[in-house]
């Protein structure tokens, strides 16, 4: 997708953080954009800033989904890029999580994703000029973080869809090209998540702020602006690259969790 003027986006969790980088740079490149969002107030003052059309959407809820893509339709007449951004990352230790703490952290961020593609893949395969999803996973991801379960949980299983996501569409011949954007820290409002946490789902999952995580207790945090990450996004859509890795200097935990797969499979090779 060499270029991206005139072409349409849809983007989740746009009103703010990455979601509104994302926005604001697809516009910068001549795109119309539609921005959805949980949050009413925020979403409104985003879309009259940066010129963007708007709809207030709960990603947990597939009806509300599918409203967004009809709303896509009928205002662009298609959709050329899904941005499925939208996501929550509270923390909180093992031993404290209730079942309401995952099933939050799982409708958020696995169910947005899945209720995203559902509703949007017919879109997409009509578009007689393909198109193209990137999902918003994680570092978290790609490697094991303590106090992240649920979180870890939720950004695996997306890395997974989407890599299998893929690969089912390029047996189809489908023009449709697929991106998994894992941020390490990036700025946003993810540190805030529970704002929004539906009451009914109440648990143990805080608010914590990266810089006092576990997993940053010992090291300084390496933040990246939410307009760099942008940008990132935007050349692995032009370029459809798959994994779109916004910490490079975070691969040795990755590469340890690879390591320790392969000599699995070496052990069990060797009796």
């Amino acid at each position: 997708m060499d270029n991206l003027d005139g072409r349409v986006a849809v983007i989740t969790g746009g009103a703010s953080g990455i979601g509104r980088a994302m926005a604001e740079a697809m516009i910068a490149q001549g795109m119309q954009v539609l921005i959805a969002d949980i949050e009413p107030g925020q979403l409104d003052r985003t879309a009259a800033d940066i010129g963007a059309a708007s709809m207030v959407v709960d990603v947990t809820s597939a009806d509300q989904v599918s409203a967004l893509a009809a709303a896509a339709l009928d205002r662009f007449g298609t959709v050329d890029v899904l941005c499925n951004n939208a996501g929550i990352g509270p923390m909180a230790p093992l031993a404290g999580l209730t079942l309401n703490d995952w099933r939050w952290m799982i409708d958020v961020n696995l169910w947005g994703v899945i209720h995203g593609i559902t509703a949007f893949l017919p879109v997409l395969r009509a578009n007689p000029r393909g198109g193209h999803i990137v999902n918003t996973a994680s570092m978290a991801g790609l490697m094991p973080v303590p106090g992240l379960v649920p979180y870890c949980a939720s950004k695996y299983a997306v890395i997974g869809l989407s890599e299998a996501m893929a690969e089912d569409l390029a047996v189809e011949g489908s023009d449709i090209g697929v991106s998994i954007l894992c941020p390490g820290p990036v700025r946003s409002n993810l540190g805030t998540s529970t704002r929004n946490r539906p009451a009914h789902l109440a648990g143990a999952l805080t608010d914590v702020q990266l810089e006092d995580s576990v997993q940053f207790e010992d090291q300084p945090v390496n933040w990246l602006s939410a307009e760099d990450t942008a940008q990132l996004v935007i050349a692995a859509i032009r370029e459809n690259r798959r994994y779109v890795i916004t910490h490079p200097d975070m691969l040795e935990p990755v590469e340890a969790r690879h390591r320790a797969i392969e000599r699995s499979f070496q052990t069990d090779l060797q009796g």
